[in-house]
């Protein structure tokens, strides 16, 4: 495999080595849901894509969201996130878990919603009685079976739940065949990693591996997909690849955690950053990770916190990584409201 290849065209695919316009953008989301904020980022921001657009993503899903042309849900592993309409029922295909049993709070919940219409939680707490601590689980359990909304078209906190069917009378649930909804996912994911494997597939939309090998096996059936050196291609992508090198994109990002190109090879990141940060003396959770010319190759790290981060080190592997020091450091400044980090290499500043 002509890795190089792969990562030019996969920083193309991501708008990475170039910035998407709205039409651009709509079709890249589109692809990479569902969508997720900047990690740690506080409650209530709309989802965005770092780096990818050419102009403000976050301002503009905040009037998407407001319009309801994104919703919320729980999807991959009880992850929230946020879809397009057009797309209800192929992630309801892949990700509701159906409650045949709702036990006496969610039962309890369900009926007053659907009695009285769209509440809050305080305003479930003042009807039931229950505490917070015991609505919240059932309203999430209720969510994750598609049979209420949580309506967070803002950033308030107050937000209301109503039964899924009245904000989506049209929508069926049962619609789509679950094998053709992840068929159609992962033609999407492989139009925009290029090239990938089931662990990558896995990792990101947090499903059985056994269920993708499966449906991965089919698509290469179909001629849809190639297998190429451990992984898959989609077939229409295999000349690109014996194509002349395209260059390499020239840049440096802090990619958050809850961006796509993580997310995709999270276990493998976090073995992978643990020798270079187990010594340290202070506080070092990966805050971010480098993307240096298409590759993972270092991180901030530190302590999470509500407003600007403890920012203690920056760890990079790069051998010439004294020469893009200045680079590496706007990086980082760039995600973290200005903040330089304390070290940089194991050094103070």
């Amino acid at each position: 495999m002509e890795k190089n290849k792969i990562i030019a065209l996969r920083m193309e695919r991501q708008c990475l080595s170039h910035k998407a316009g709205e039409k651009e953008y709509l079709e890249l989301y589109r692809d990479l849901q569902p969508g997720q904020n900047v990690y740690w980022n506080g409650f209530g921001q709309p989802p965005t894509l770092s780096f990818r657009a050419d102009f403000d993503d976050l301002e503009f899903n905040r009037i998407r969201q407001r319009e309801r042309e994104l919703i919320k849900g729980r999807f991959g592993g009880g992850n929230l996130g946020w879809i397009v309409p057009e797309d209800l029922e192929l992630f309801a295909a892949i990700y509701r878990k159906p409650l045949v049993s709702p036990n006496p709070h969610q039962q309890l919940i369900l009926d007053l919603i659907t009695g009285q219409g769209a509440m809050t939680i305080q305003q479930i707490k003042q009807e039931t009685g229950l505490l917070v601590k015991e609505i919240t689980p059932a309203l999430h359990r209720l969510q994750e079976a598609f049979l209420i909304y949580e309506d967070q078209y803002d950033g308030e906190w107050d937000r209301g739940w109503c039964l899924f069917p009245e904000l989506f009378p049209h929508a069926c649930l049962e619609r789509v065949p679950r094998s053709q909804a992840l068929s159609q996912l992962l033609l999407r994911f492989a139009r925009r990693m290029v090239w990938f494997d089931t662990k990558m597939a896995k990792s990101y939309y947090r499903l059985p591996e056994k269920e993708i090998k499966q449906t991965v096996a089919c698509l290469v059936q179909d001629g849809q997909l190639v297998s190429l050196d451990g992984g898959f291609i989609r077939a229409e992508d295999h000349e690109l690849l014996t194509a002349p090198t395209p260059q390499i994109p020239h840049f440096v990002y802090a990619i958050h955690r809850n961006d796509v190109l993580y997310k995709t090879c999270e276990g493998e990141l976090k073995a992978w950053i643990e020798p270079m940060i187990r010594e340290l003396e202070y506080d070092h959770e990966p805050l971010q990770y480098l993307l240096i010319d298409g590759k993972f190759r270092g991180a901030v790290v530190g302590h999470f916190r509500n407003g600007p981060y403890d920012l203690n080190d920056v760890v990079c592997d790069l051998e010439d990584r004294e020469a893009r020091k200045d680079e590496i450091l706007e990086a980082v400044k760039t995600v973290n409201w200005g903040q330089a980090p304390k070290r940089v290499f194991g050094r103070l500043q």
